[in-house]
């Protein structure tokens, strides 16, 4: 229980400083969606150029949106992965028989976690995608859904499709979470292990180099995926509740790649590179803090 709190907090003091990323890297991943490259306005041009743009037409508290449900689905998600992953870790299950930390074997409890976490969370996932892609007209990109509040998106969406329409796309965000946290968490684990037995430095030192690392390892793996969520959840649906542009995983990446081609696949990358190095830095060395606080305070 302890893990699994501490891995919460981390991550939601963490998403206050990098949900403004998380706003333009969705809109630029929804930016000319399913058009060819010149046949659609680009009120994005980058994501400085994007956060300017997002301050200047809907004012600079834009740069949050989404931010509780942000909180919620980092809450959720990392707090299974890591008290996964450091339960695991503690108990000595990511280690080979020589002692050493195994990247297979941090890989798999940390792609547990993820995948426990990311699917539990998914409603959270889904609604703040929904919430920051919402914009002014001059410029608005992907669908619009035009919630108000994460709760009257709950409501809203309970009502017309029940639970299975706040469970929409899981299916693609559990091997997103899976992969992300089973890359990130066997990245950091093993760069961690590798310097405190060949280097000197201090903790802090250590869990910061390491958590550069993972979170380099994160975004490079999981980008494809997150751009493909990211439009599954984001879509419109008929009375029905099936999507307006995909029916599913396959279809979405077809028709991303058909008309925008692969790069199409890679959309915002380098602000979700920025978001995702960040975040990775700041949890990791946030839930060694905790750790280490809790140590000396004895609690």
């Amino acid at each position: 229980m302890e893990n699994i709190l501490l891995g919460g907090f981390s991550s939601s003091i963490a998403t206050i400083f990098t949900n403004p990323l998380e706003v333009i890297k969705t809109r630029l991943q929804l930016q000319g969606e399913l058009k060819a490259k010149g046949h659609h306005i680009e009120p994005y041009k980058n994501f400085l150029q994007g956060l300017t743009q997002i301050a200047k037409h809907d004012g600079m508290s834009a740069l949050q949106k989404g931010l509780s449900a942000s909180l919620c689905f980092q809450f959720i998600l990392n707090a299974c992965r890591l008290g996964v992953y450091t339960t695991a870790y503690e108990s000595g299950w990511t280690r080979s028989s020589n002692g050493d930390v195994s990247i297979i074997k941090s890989a798999f409890f940390g792609g547990i976690g993820g995948t426990l976490g990311q699917g539990i969370a998914s409603p959270f996932f889904m609604i703040r995608n929904q919430l920051q892609s919402a914009a002014v007209k001059e410029i608005a990109v992907g669908y619009q859904h035009k919630h108000q509040t994460m709760s009257s998106a709950f409501q809203k969406i309970y009502n017309a499709h029940g639970i299975s329409g706040l469970y929409r796309g899981v299916l693609v965000v559990i091997p997103r979470g899976c992969l992300g946290s089973g890359s990130q968490i066997a990245a950091f684990g093993y760069s961690k292990d590798v310097l405190q037995r060949k280097t000197n430095l201090n903790p802090t030192a250590i869990s910061f180099i390491s958590s550069c690392i993972a979170g380099t390892v994160m975004t490079i793996i999981m980008h494809p995926p997150d751009v493909i969520s990211t439009r599954l959840y984001n879509q419109g649906t008929n009375s029905s509740g099936q999507g307006l542009n995909y029916t599913g995983v396959i279809d979405c990446f077809i028709k991303t790649v058909k008309n925008e081609g692969f790069k199409g696949l890679y959309k915002g990358f380098f602000p979700h590179y920025l978001r995702l190095g960040t975040h990775s830095v700041l949890v990791l060395v946030f839930f060694d803090e905790l750790k280490a606080l809790k140590s000396k305070l004895n609690v």
